[in-house]
C-alpha cells in the first residue's frame, strides 16, 4: 500500500516514541520521531508533515510554547498534543493556538489512529473548503453553441466511467476544464485532481515530479517530494499537453498504466496507487506516433475516449455568453461594478478570430472593464482592446493607402478613422472624442480641419 500519511511525533521519552512510531507503521503510516522541540521546529521548517503529534510537559521547550512556535512559522500541518498531566486550562491554550485534538496520556492504540484519522479528514476538508473557495466561479463550463452541446454530452456519458480519456484542441480552448468537469462527474469526485502541464517541466526533473523522490536521492533533494502520482491517489491526474512528454518518460509512464505502481527516485520500493488518468493535447498525437516521437503503446494506453474541443472561432455562439460570464466573474473578483456590452460590442467581439480561444478572450474583457468609462461597453472599447482588429478595420476603412506623399496619407487615414469612429458613435462628438483620447473641441477643430461636415452627417442619420 502506498504510504498514508507521514506523521512527526514528538515526545522526550524513547519508549514511547518508539511504540508510537511502531503502532503508525503497523497501520501504513510513516513516521518521524524527535526527541525535543528544537529539532521539531527545523523538521517542521525543512518539510511538510501529513500530521504532527506533540507531547506537552517536555525539558526546555514545552508542547504548548512549541504549538505557538509552529504557529508563527506557518506550519499548517494539524496537530495533536498529549500529555500524562493534562489540565482543561492546558488543553483550552493548546486549542486556541491551533490543536486538533488534545489527548490524555496512556492512549490506546485504537483510540490513538481514530484520533489522527479525524484530525486528517479535518484538515483535508478545509483544505478542500479553501480550494473550493478560490476555485468558485473560475471554472464554469459557459456554452450556447450546438458544437459545445455534443462536447459536454460526451462529458457525461464517460464521466461515470473509469475510461482513460484524451481531451484535444487548441491552446486556450479549456481542456482543463473539461478534465475537471470529468473528475466531478465520477466516483472520483471526492478525491483529489491534480494537474502537471508536461510542457512546462524540465525533461530532467519530470520523473521527481511525476513519481516524487527521497530525501538524498540527488543533488539538491534536501526533502522527500511526493509526487502528482501519488498525491492524487484515489483521484484524477490531469496530465496537459502529454505530447511534449520526454521520449524517456513515455516509457516510464506506460509501466504505470500497465502495471498500476509507481516508485519514487532514490526508493528501489514500488507501491501501487490508485488513480484515473486524463490527457490533454493541442498536437496531432497520431502524426507524432507516425513521426516517432510519441510511443505508439502509450497512444493505445491514453487515446482510448477522445473528446475534441472546438476552438472559439467555430463556436461563436459561445462568445456573448463567455464575455457576459468574465464580466461577473471578473467584477466580483475585483470588486467592480458590472457591466453590459451593446449590441455593437458584442457584434465586434464576435467578428474577432480568436488565436488564443476562450482564455484570449477572458484578458481581453479584463482588458475591456479596465477601459470602458461607463456602465455599458461601447464598440469603441472593445476596437481599442483588440488592437489587432482595430489596426486591421481602420486599413480596410482607409483603402490600403499606398500613394500621395506622406502628409497626404496621414490626412486621409485621419479622416477615414474619425469617419469610422463616428459611425460607430452614431455621431456622438463626446462618446468619440472618449474612444480617440480626445478632447472635446479638439475633436470640432479637427473635423473640419479634414473637411468633415458634421451637419450634414447628421441630416443623414
Amino acid at each position: 500500500m502506498p504510504v498514508k500519511a507521514h506523521i512527526l511525533i514528538i515526545d522526550d521519552d524513547a519508549n514511547t516514541l518508539a511504540s508510537l512510531a511502531r503502532a503508525f507503521r503497523l497501520a501504513g503510516h510513516e513516521a518521524t520521531v524527535c526527541d525535543n522541540a528544537a529539532r521539531a521546529l527545523e523538521l517542521a521548517k525543512a518539510e511538510r508533515f501529513d500530521l504532527i503529534l506533540s507531547d506537552v510537559v517536555m525539558p526546555g521547550r514545552d508542547g504548548i510554547a512549541l504549538l505557538e512556535d509552529f504557529k508563527n512559522l506557518g506550519v499548517t500541518s494539524p496537530t495533536v498534543m498529549m500529555s500524562g498531566q493534562a489540565t482543561i486550562e492546558m488543553a483550552v491554550r493548546a486549542t486556541r493556538l491551533g490543536a486538533s485534538d488534545f489527548l490524555e496520556k496512556p492512549i490506546s492504540t485504537d483510540k490513538l489512529l481514530l484520533t489522527v484519522e479525524n484530525a486528517m479528514r479535518l484538515a483535508r476538508l478545509e483544505e478542500e473548503n479553501r480550494d473550493l473557495k478560490q476555485r468558485l466561479g473560475r471554472h464554469d463550463i459557459v456554452w450556447a453553441s450546438p458544437a459545445m452541446r455534443e462536447v459536454m454530452a460526451q462529458v457525461e456519458h464517460v464521466a461515470a466511467s473509469e475510461t482513460r480519456v484524451c481531451i484535444r484542441g487548441e491552446t486556450g480552448t479549456g481542456k482543463e476544464l473539461i478534465a475537471r468537469t470529468l473528475h466531478e462527474k465520477s466516483p472520483r469526485h471526492g478525491g483529489p485532481f491534480v494537474s502537471l502541464n508536461c510542457a512546462a517541466i524540465p525533461s530532467e526533473l519530470m520523473e521527481s515530479e511525476l513519481f516524487g523522490h527521497e530525501k538524498g536521492s540527488f543533488t539538491g533533494a534536501a526533502v522527500r517530494h511526493i509526487g502528482k502520482f501519488e498525491q492524487a491517489h484515489r483521484g484524477t491526474l490531469f496530465l496537459d499537453e502529454i505530447g511534449d512528454m520526454p521520449p524517456g518518460m513515455q516509457a516510464k509512464l506506460l509501466r504505470v498504466l500497465e502495471e498500476g505502481e509507481i516508485e519514487r527516485v532514490g526508493s528501489g520500493h514500488p507501491f501501487p496507487v490508485d488513480v484515473r488518468v486524463v490527457v490533454a493535447t493541442h498536437r496531432n498525437l497520431e502524426e507524432q506516433v507516425r513521426h516517432g516521437t510519441f510511443r505508439e503503446d502509450l497512444y493505445h494506453r491514453v487515446f482510448v475516449f477522445p473528446i475534441t474541443l472546438p476552438p472559439l472561432r467555430e463556436r461563436r455562439e459561445d462568445i456573448r455568453v463567455l464575455a457576459e460570464h468574465f464580466v461577473r466573474q471578473l467584477a466580483e473578483q475585483n470588486h467592480w461594478k458590472p457591466k453590459s456590452f451593446s449590441r455593437e460590442a458584442v457584434e465586434a467581439l464576435e467578428r474577432y478570430a480568436w488565436p488564443g480561444n476562450v482564455r484570449e478572450l477572458r484578458n481581453v474583457v479584463e482588458r475591456v472593464l479596465l477601459l470602458a468609462l461607463g456602465s455599458t461597453v461601447e464598440v469603441s472599447t472593445v476596437e481599442r482592446a483588440l488592437p489587432q482588429a482595430a489596426a486591421e478595420g481602420a486599413a480596410s476603412a482607409a483603402g490600403g493607402l499606398t500613394s500621395g506623399t506622406l502628409a497626404q496619407r496621414v490626412e486621409a487615414f485621419e479622416r477615414e478613422t474619425l469617419l469610422a469612429e463616428l459611425k460607430r458613435n452614431r455621431n456622438h462628438m463626446t462618446n468619440t472624442a472618449k474612444a480617440l483620447g480626445l478632447e472635446r473641441s479638439h475633436l470640432y477643430k479637427k473635423c473640419q480641419q479634414l473637411g468633415i461636415d458634421l451637419r450634414a452627417m447628421r441630416q443623414g442619420e
